[in-house]
């Protein structure tokens, strides 16, 4: 038939069916969008973050307690699969953020249901139970009841060797207080927390650092820290082609080891360290430490230029050890006491 038209009519036709073709597409993504709609209109899902969001605003709107906090816990308490309880501990996390009097209206109860979830066999429950203790410890009434698991925290970070776990892991602890009872224990996370810091997981790292940061401010971590051993290529942390957040973070540790160490109370104890120490990597007498400061002094980054010039200038001796060579670097010019 198509074959007695004009080209004039047979191109109409295309025209039509074309039309048609396109017109029953846009009924059919019409469709779609009206029922997806629809079932926003339907009761909130806990495993929507969207409904979660609509849920805070209509608290803040109407002033009113929305429970689903309250349920998401509650629901925490039945048996199920580690994906579901995964999703549950997710969203938990999702509503302590968005719904702040909901989540200042909970009880250690629901802390200590939570960090039973750290015993879970999988490691996807443990990193999200993990996330959902580092939402509750911004509320200030919860952290001393958070701090109850740190040494099982620790423990999780030194045994298992997971970038995920150990992001989630070190991220609740940099917000927790460092209390004194878990000292010895964090004498035995040492290694791990340096084979952290040595591995190629920028955030992870940048966790790891962090925390060390903090313990070289305790007097008696402080030999600990630098006497754990590390990788002989320790100094690539310092190398220019670093991220900036890293060079950063790792610049902060190395002043105040470099502080903690010329302090008259620890000047008072004769140390040694082993050869394959962080103490000899950075301040031994075949330490490069000098070379990669100086490298970093001109950095693009105005911190790390900053940061590096702020070590440099720690690493002055006090004036009298400065003649003993061990314990200064005075190698390069950039550290004679003149400069």
């Amino acid at each position: 038939m198509g074959k007695n038209l004009s080209p004039l009519g047979q191109l109409n036709i295309r025209k039509s069916v074309l039309g048609l073709t396109i017109g029953a597409g846009a009924v059919y993504l019409l469709y779609k969008a009206i029922k997806t709609g629809m079932k926003c209109q339907q009761p909130l899902s806990t495993s929507s973050p969207t409904c979660i969001a609509r849920l805070a605003i209509e608290r803040e709107r109407h002033g009113g307690d929305s429970g689903e906090l309250r349920r998401l816990l509650n629901s925490l308490e039945n048996r199920h699969d580690e994906y579901t309880k995964g999703m549950i501990l997710h969203n938990i996390t999702r509503c302590v953020y968005l719904l702040e009097a909901e989540a200042s209206a909970c009880t250690p109860d629901d802390i200590m249901l939570v960090g039973s979830m750290l015993d879970d066999k999988d490691n996807s429950v443990k990193i999200q139970a993990l996330n959902t203790l580092k939402a509750f410890s911004g509320i200030r009434k919860f952290r001393l009841k958070i701090q109850e698991h740190f040494i099982k925290v620790l423990e999780l970070i030194a045994t298992i060797w997971d970038s995920e776990l150990h992001i989630a892991g070190l991220r609740l602890l940099n917000n927790l207080p460092l209390p004194d009872f878990v000292h010895p224990q964090l004498r035995r996370v040492m290694p791990a927390l340096m084979e952290i810091l040595q591995s190629d997981y920028h955030l992870a790292q940048v966790q790891a650092i962090r925390l060390l940061s903090r313990l070289a401010q305790k007097n008696d971590l402080l030999y600990d820290i630098l006497n754990c051993q590390v990788h002989t290529n320790f100094l690539n942390l310092f190398q220019v082609k670093q991220p900036g957040s890293l060079l950063f973070e790792v610049l902060v540790f190395a002043e105040r080891l470099s502080e903690g160490r010329n302090t008259p109370h620890y000047r008072a104890v004769k140390w040694h360290y082993n050869e394959q120490s962080l103490h000899e990597a950075l301040f031994g007498e075949k330490s490069r430490l000098a070379d990669r400061l100086l490298a970093l002094v001109i950095h693009p980054e105005e911190e790390v230029q900053i940061q590096a010039c702020k070590v440099i200038v720690s690493l002055q001796c006090p004036q009298d050890v400065r003649g003993r060579s061990s314990s200064c670097i005075t190698g390069h010019p950039c550290f004679n006491s003149g400069e």
